[in-house]
C-alpha cells in the first residue's frame, strides 16, 4: 500500500468567516469553511452553488463557429440531407452519439450513427467512416468527441463533398481542420466562458442552439440529459460550473425516469440503490465502456437508445458479457505488466513505459491507471495494433503528459489527449527513443513531490461536530432524520473532480468491532473517540486491511475519510468511508 502524503488546507479568514455567518443564516461553522475554502464569499454565489438550476447556463451562441454549425445543421434537415451521427467508441463518445441522434431523429429520417472500430480504424475521424459515408451519399457527419486533429481526414472528405461539423474538447493543433464549423471551447479564438465542457457537453450546446434558432423548446433537449450526467462523470472533467449544472438534473433525471437502456444495465449488474456520480463511475461507465474495448461501440449506442425491453436486454446482457471479459484481461495484463516492471525497471525511474504486442488494445488505459495504484508516476502502457504500437498514458495528479508527450513528438506518428490522459501511436523502432526521451522529460519537469500521492484535507473534525449522542439512532434518511452539518453538507452534490466529497481528518480514534472482508482486503469497524465514548460511527475501509495493525487492540489512531450515505435493503444510515490511517502522535 502505498504511503500518502496529507495535507491540510490552509485555515480560513476569520474575517471572511464572520460576514459570511451574517449573510448565510444557521450555516455550520464547518460547512462555511468549507464554503470559503471554494472561494464562495457571497450569498449570491452560495445560493447558485447550492441551486444549480439550467438557467445559470451559458448562451451557446457564444461559442466560436456556433451559428455556422446551426446553419449548415437547420439546411440539411431542411433538404432532407442524409445525416451522419458519428462519436468515439468511449462512454463520451457514444453517450454523444445517443444523445444527438435521438434528438436529431424527432426532426429527420435521414439520420444514421456510426462508432469506429477501435481495432481496425482505431481513435478518431478515419479515413474508412469518410469512404462509408460518400458511398451512402451521407452530406453532413456531426463529429463528436474527437476531430480537433483530424486535418488530413477533412481535407480527405472535402474531396469527396461530405461536410462536417466538429463538436470536440480536446486541445486543438496549430491548424484547424478546414471543417464547416469546429466546435471546442479549448480554441484559442473562442470566448465561450466556460472551457471544461466534455465532448457530449459540446454536443448538447449544439443542440441547444439549434433549439433556440428553429423555435424549438428547450427543454425538449433535457430529455438527454442523462446521457450527458454519465459522459462528464465518466470523462473525469471537473464538476464545476455547467457541468455541475449539468451532472445535478442528469442525476435527477436517472433516478426518477430512468430510460429503459440504463435500466437494463443496471438490473444485470444487481444494483438497486439511487446512484450518484460515483455509480455512474464505477457501474455504468465499465459497462458502456466495454462495447467499445472487447466488441463495437455501435452495441453501447444501440443499448441507450433502445426503446423497447426486449432488445435493451438482448444488448445488455451482451455488453455484461463484454465487460467480464475486460475484466479477466484487465487483471491479467495488469499483472504481466507489474512483472515486467519489477524485472526491468525498479522503482528509481519516473515514468513507466511497458509494451507487449499481445496485450489488448482496448484495455491498456485501464492497465495504464492500475500500474500508477502500484508506481505512482506518469505511465505509458503500448500494445501493437495494425503494425504500428498504440499507447495509453495516464498521469499523476498535478502533471500534465499530454506536454510531456508533445515535447517527445518527433517519435510519434500521432498523438492527442487531456491534460491526464493520452493516446499516442509509434513505430516499434522509435519505441526505446521515444522512452528515453520521455523519461528524460518528465525527470526535468516533474517537482518531486507530485511522485507521492497526497490527501487534501478539508478540515480537521471531531465527531461531535458532525452528530450528537441523540442523533445516532436516528439517522435514518426515509425519516429525513440528519444532523444540521449533514443536511447541508449533501448540498455540495454532486461531487466529482473539482468538488470532491470534502475530505475530514479526526485523531485520537478508537476503533472497536473490527471485521476484515472479501478475503482480507478490507476493514470495516465502528469508531469512536475517547471525549465522547457515547457517540460510535460506523467505518468502512476499502483496501486498507494493512492498517489492521494499526487500530487493532483499542489502539489510538488519526484517519481520513468523507461521509457517506449507506444503503442497506429500505434503510440508509451514515458511513464514514476511510481513505487513509496513522498511529496517533
Amino acid at each position: 500500500m502505498l504511503a500518502k502524503k496529507w495535507v491540510l488546507k490552509p485555515e480560513v479568514d476569520v474575517a471572511l468567516l464572520q460576514k459570511l455567518f451574517l449573510e448565510v443564516k444557521n450555516i455550520h461553522p464547518k460547512i462555511a469553511e468549507l464554503l470559503l475554502q471554494k472561494q464562495l464569499e457571497e450569498y449570491n454565489a452560495i445560493h447558485d452553488f447550492f441551486n444549480p438550476d439550467v438557467t445559470l447556463l451559458h448562451d451557446p451562441f457564444l461559442m466560436k463557429d456556433m451559428q455556422k454549425a446551426v446553419d449548415r445543421l437547420t439546411l440539411a434537415i431542411k433538404n432532407g440531407e442524409h445525416i451522419l451521427i458519428y462519436g468515439d467508441y468511449d462512454v463520451d463518445g457514444t453517450t454523444s452519439v445517443s444523445l444527438v441522434y435521438s434528438f436529431l431523429k424527432k426532426f429527420t429520417d435521414s439520420i444514421d450513427y456510426y462508432i469506429p472500430d477501435r481495432i481496425t480504424e482505431g481513435y478518431g475521424i478515419s479515413f474508412q467512416s469518410i469512404d462509408y459515408a460518400s458511398d451512402n451519399e451521407i452530406s453532413l457527419v456531426i463529429a463528436l468527441d474527437c476531430g480537433i486533429k483530424a486535418n488530413e481526414k477533412i481535407e480527405y472528405a472535402n474531396t469527396k463533398n461530405v461536410d462536417f461539423i466538429i463538436c470536440d474538447h480536446h486541445n486543438p493543433g496549430e491548424e484547424l481542420p478546414a471543417a464547416v464549423a469546429i466546435l471546442d471551447p479549448k480554441r484559442k479564438d473562442c470566448e465561450y466562458p466556460f472551457k471544461e465542457l466534455c465532448g457530449c457537453g459540446v454536443g448538447f450546446k449544439l443542440m441547444q442552439a439549434y433549439s433556440m434558432a428553429n423555435e424549438i423548446p428547450t427543454e425538449n433537449i433535457f430529455e438527454y440529459i442523462d446521457f450527458l450526467a454519465i459522459a462528464i462523470a465518466s470523462d473525469i472533467v471537473p464538476i464545476v460550473g455547467e457541468n455541475r449544472i449539468f451532472t445535478y438534473h442528469g442525476l435527477k433525471l436517472i433516478n426518477t425516469r430512468q430510460r429503459i437502456g440504463i435500466q437494463a444495465i443496471l438490473e444485470l449488474s444487481n444494483f438497486t440503490k439511487q446512484l450518484n456520480v460515483s455509480d455512474l463511475v464505477f457501474i455504468l461507465a465499465p459497462r458502456i465502456n466495454a462495447a467499445g474495448r472487447l466488441a463495437s461501440g455501435n452495441k453501447a449506442v444501440e443499448l441507450l437508445i433502445a426503446d423497447n425491453l426486449e432488445s435493451a436486454f438482448m444488448a445488455g446482457r451482451n455488453i455484461d458479457t463484454s465487460n467480464k471479459q475486460r475484466k479477466l484481461l484487465d487483471k491479467n495484463i495488469t499483472k504481466h505488466a507489474l512483472s515486467i516492471i519489477e524485472e526491468s525497471e525498479g522503482i528509481e525511474a519516473k515514468t513507466t513505459v511497458v509494451f507487449n504486442p499481445e496485450w489488448h488494445k482496448g484495455v491498456i488505459g485501464i492497465v495504464a491507471s492500475r500500474l500508477i495504484e502500484t508506481y505512482y508516476r506518469p505511465t505509458i502502457v503500448f500494445t501493437e495494433s495494425e503494425g504500428k504500437l498504440t499507447g495509453s498514458a495516464r498521469s499523476v495528479a498535478g502533471y500534465d503528459v499530454y506536454t510531456a508527450i508533445d515535447s517527445c513528438s518527433e517519435y510519434l506518428e500521432q498523438f492527442g489527449g487531456h491534460k491526464y490522459a493520452a493516446g499516442l501511436t509509434l513505430k516499434l523502432e522509435n519505441l526505446e527513443l521515444f522512452k528515453d526521451k520521455f523519461e528524460k522529460i518528465v525527470s526535468e519537469t516533474i517537482p518531486d513531490e507530485l511522485l507521492i500521492p497526497c490527501i487534501h484535507i478539508d478540515a480537521e473534525i471531531n465527531f461531535s461536530d458532525i452528530f450528537s449522542s441523540s442523533d445516532l439512532d436516528k439517522i435514518i434518511l426515509g425519516n429525513e432524520i440528519f444532523p444540521q452539518f449533514y443536511k447541508q453538507l449533501r448540498r455540495f452534490n454532486p461531487f466529482g473532480p473539482s468538488n470532491m466529497n470534502p475530505v475530514f481528518m479526526a485523531t485520537n480514534c478508537i476503533a472497536k468491532e473490527i471485521t476484515l472482508l472479501s478475503e482480507n482486503e478490507h476493514l470495516r469497524f465502528r469508531v469512536y473517540q475517547p471525549s465522547d465514548e457515547k457517540l460510535i460511527l460506523n467505518a468502512i475501509a476499502f483496501k486498507q486491511a494493512p492498517s489492521l495493525q494499526i487500530i487493532d487492540q483499542s489502539k489510538p489512531f488519526s484517519m481520513l475519510f468523507v461521509i457517506e450515505e449507506n444503503q442497506w435493503r429500505e434503510n440508509i444510515n451514515l458511513q464514514l468511508r476511510v481513505l487513509d490511517i496513522r498511529a496517533f502522535e
